[in-house]
């Protein structure tokens, strides 16, 4: 059987589909399947498939399934595994040569490391570069559930690598929820094992307009129901819970403050102060936005 399984989930991503592909073909490490899960796309998502089915031969399952979502998809997949490592990619991203390849060493005699990530270049639907993220984050290996709640550091999906068995142990994807999904995998992951950074820039992550991301209220919504579904387990007490409220709505105060409603935005920043007055990028933010805000109200002469 594979080393790895590369899950693969796809919807409506034919455009972008084959240079996710070509980037596993191009790995150093050879020993990986794909398990590649249609989530009832309804475009020639088939058609782009196909060469690579004839192709890779068994080193690519396609499974067809109706439309359930990311998290669903990914459940498939893992149902579906059998090697002892499984690693993320989504259709529309771009892993680096090297990325098994540097992913699988940081596991190498550390039998208490369940999960890894690596750095990312963001790439827009172009495949322009927009920035980097190449530097290690304070609190961003070792025993970090507590740093994972309160969304303190980021873990690129397309650079993730785990162990089969830990979903064995703490269970698949949370299909609940709408979004955070992915994070709520690594804490339940990350309180059971040690997280490795890969120092090395692995995979390429594309952004999109569509994204959720760009939704405050549905994205305030789901990290709610993320921060309660967690609080009092190990890692995630009252001190992280106020430390990830106050995140949440910062976050949702840039959102408002990217499409111009400083007013909300700057109410959101509020609530991020009062849940944690302490942090440093919580008060910078709350800052700006009151200088905008005095702007906007002078008088215009």
């Amino acid at each position: 059987m594979p080393t790895v399984d590369v899950i693969i989930p796809a919807y409506n991503a034919a455009k972008y589909l084959p240079i996710a592909l070509d980037s596993v073909e191009a790995q150093t490490f050879e020993d990986w399947r794909i398990l590649l899960i249609d989530d009832g796309s309804t475009d020639n998502t088939t058609e782009v498939v196909r060469p690579y089915m004839q192709r890779l031969g068994p080193k690519l399952a396609y499974i067809q399934q109706p439309n359930r979502g990311l998290p669903a998809a990914r459940n498939t997949a893992i149902r579906n595994s059998s090697a002892e490592f499984l690693a993320l990619l989504d259709a529309d991203d771009i892993w680096l040569p090297t990325r098994l390849e540097q992913s699988l060493k940081s596991f190498e005699g550390r039998s208490q490391v369940g999960l890894s990530y690596g750095y990312i270049s963001r790439v827009g639907p172009d495949g322009k570069v927009i920035d980097t993220f190449a530097e290690p984050q304070k609190n961003g290996e070792g025993w970090i559930a507590s740093s994972i709640y309160t969304r303190a550091v980021y873990l690129p999906c397309p650079t993730i690598t785990f162990r089969r068995r830990c979903v064995d142990e703490v269970g698949t994807f949370d299909e609940t929820l709408r979004a955070t999904e992915d994070r709520d995998l690594w804490l339940r992951i990350s309180q059971r094992y040690q997280v490795a950074l890969v120092p090395h820039l692995i995979a390429l992550y594309r952004t999109s307009p569509d994204s959720m991301t760009t939704d405050p209220e549905r994205m305030l919504q789901a990290q709610l129901q993320f921060i309660e579904k967690h609080y009092g387990s190990k890692g995630c007490g009252w001190f992280a819970r106020r430390q990830a409220m106050s995140g949440i709505y910062r976050q949702r105060a840039e959102a408002f403050a990217l499409r111009g409603r400083v007013p909300t935005a700057f109410q959101s920043s509020l609530w991020a102060l009062w849940y944690y007055p302490l942090g440093v990028n919580t008060l910078r933010t709350a800052g700006s936005l009151l200088m905008r805000l005095l702007g906007l109200r002078r008088p215009h002469r």
